[in-house]
């Protein structure tokens, strides 16, 4: 993909989660309002993977239920480890993750969108919370040292990346030896129309840049990880065919876990 194609992408998506980020998707803004985003939904966080108990944890504003699943649950993270979050969006992950790491832990949010990172900025002040920060980047180029983290997480994010080789290949720089991914994404089940694959709002919306699990197997794997798993989430079509309505999107695109470790 040129160079070109893949800034008009990150573009659009940008302006779309800029736009979540100032109005809570229910509003365009300017003198007229429009139907809520399709996918803000914080209710259905209790349908894709979270307990109660972790959506009632969260500062207010941080769930925007931008999310196909629940990293958290297959991260297994420890007291004092340090977590870095694609796309960390309004930090709801970010903070769930720094009641498990706690006080001795370290949690990393990184977005592109700058209205995100404010937004999660000002969730963080309000809570209180001192062990997770917020930086401005992409997710292909991480602001973060080689070695940096634990867990590397993400929630319905790498699937919004023009390059996701090298969203993986800097995933692995950042993590530590035996460090782990911990990832809730969309994975394509079979071909996507190509209708949609040249939608840019069905490329904001998780559709569209959806890899198949053996591209993205083949990807993780490309970039030195091991112990590689896709786990399809069938049962995902039920909220999928939301996000896209008309489109067919649950035929085609499902919810996975990804794992992964880099080898010590």
């Amino acid at each position: 993909m040129l160079e070109s194609e893949q800034d008009k992408i990150r573009g659009q998506v940008r302006q779309r989660y800029a736009g979540i980020a100032k109005t809570g998707g229910s509003c365009c803004g300017g003198d007229g309002c429009c139907s809520p985003d399709a996918l803000l939904n914080p209710e259905a966080s209790a349908k894709i993977g979270y307990t109660l108990e972790e959506i009632a944890a969260a500062p207010e504003g941080a769930n925007l239920g931008l999310g196909c699943g629940n990293p958290q649950a297959i991260a297994a993270l420890k007291p004092g480890e340090t977590v870095v979050d694609l796309g960390s969006g309004g930090g709801f992950d970010c903070f769930l993750a720094a009641r498990k790491v706690g006080e001795t832990g370290r949690v990393i949010g990184i977005d592109m969108t700058p209205d995100m990172i404010s937004k999660a900025r000002g969730n963080a002040q309000k809570a209180g919370f001192k062990n997770v920060e917020f930086r401005l980047g992409e997710i292909e180029h991480l602001p973060a040292a080689d070695g940096t983290a634990d867990v590397v997480m993400s929630n319905c994010v790498i699937n919004l990346s023009p390059d996701k080789a090298q969203v993986y290949a800097d995933a692995f720089r950042v993590l530590r030896p035996n460090g782990r991914l911990a990832i809730s994404d969309v994975v394509a089940v079979c071909d996507i129309p190509a209708d949609v694959k040249c939608n840019l709002e069905a490329y904001s919306g998780c559709i569209a840049g959806a890899a198949s699990v053996e591209e993205t197997e083949r990807m993780l794997r490309e970039a030195g990880f091991v112990e590689v798993k896709v786990q399809v989430k069938n049962e995902s079509r039920h909220f999928i065919k939301d996000w896209f309505p008309g489109s067919g999107a649950e035929n085609y695109v499902r919810s996975a876990s990804i794992e992964a470790r880099k080898k010590g």
